[in-house]
């Protein structure tokens, strides 16, 4: 049984989801406004987070924000708001998923089930990755350069989830965005780019010029051990 918070302060909807979501032999955690969640996120470690983007006291993407410094919980945004800019600002901020309102409950619980898979079976299946240089735990999503633990986003853990996958094998530019991102990318390489010089400045001992983050031109990225 895998514990479920629900962040939405519309009682109907709140109610809604707890009863579909323990019909499915979820346990439901609620909270009706940001600093609740937050409290309830850091006491009971939820395994899913449903996390609404208008709530009375803190802006979701602020919750969202909060969340991401201290738990890789995954988290599925609800939001009536359509714009793509919101669902990019989520996204960059660590969200998992978004779900624009209004939605079907079966969908939304097919992407809870979906959500608690990801975070569990990527890290198990990944394990420990070694180099000379460093070693990444996806199961403990630690990161450990020359002996000293650094902090990678979930973004850049998802990132380093898609190249790790098949070590020194090209992923393809729309390989890579879809991964991290979502179906509906796969023409915005200036995210691979920001995020590739990021991972490099944290990983690889001289990153002007990478040993394990490569770049081919025009196509894509593969890690080499």
């Amino acid at each position: 049984m895998s514990t479920v918070l629900v962040v939405d302060d519309d009682p109907r909807l709140q109610r809604t989801l707890s009863i579909a979501l323990r019909a499915h032999s979820h346990h439901v955690l609620t909270a009706n406004d940001g600093r609740t969640a937050l409290a309830v996120v850091a006491e009971e470690s939820p395994d899913v987070v449903i996390l609404d983007l208008g709530l009375p006291d803190l802006d979701g993407t602020e919750v969202l924000r909060r969340i991401r410094q201290t738990s890789l919980v995954p988290v599925i945004v609800l939001s009536a708001r359509h714009e793509s800019d919101d669902k990019v600002e989520a996204l960059d901020l660590g969200a998992d998923d978004y779900v624009t309102k209004p939605f079907g409950v079966e969908e939304l619980l097919a992407r809870v089930r979906a959500a608690g898979r990801r975070a569990g079976d990527i890290g198990r299946q990944l394990g420990v990755i070694e180099t000379s240089h460093f070693t990444l735990d996806f199961a403990e999503r630690r990161a450990v350069v020359a002996g000293r633990d650094i902090r990678l986003t979930p973004t850049e853990w998802r990132v380093l989830e898609a190249l790790c996958r098949e070590p020194g094998h090209l992923v393809t530019q729309q390989d890579l965005l879809r991964s991290v991102w979502g179906p509906s990318y796969g023409r915005e390489s200036n995210y691979l780019r920001v995020y590739a010089n990021q991972l490099r400045r944290k990983l690889e001992p001289d990153p002007a010029v990478p040993r394990h983050l490569i770049t081919e031109p025009g196509l894509g990225y593969r890690f080499v051990l």
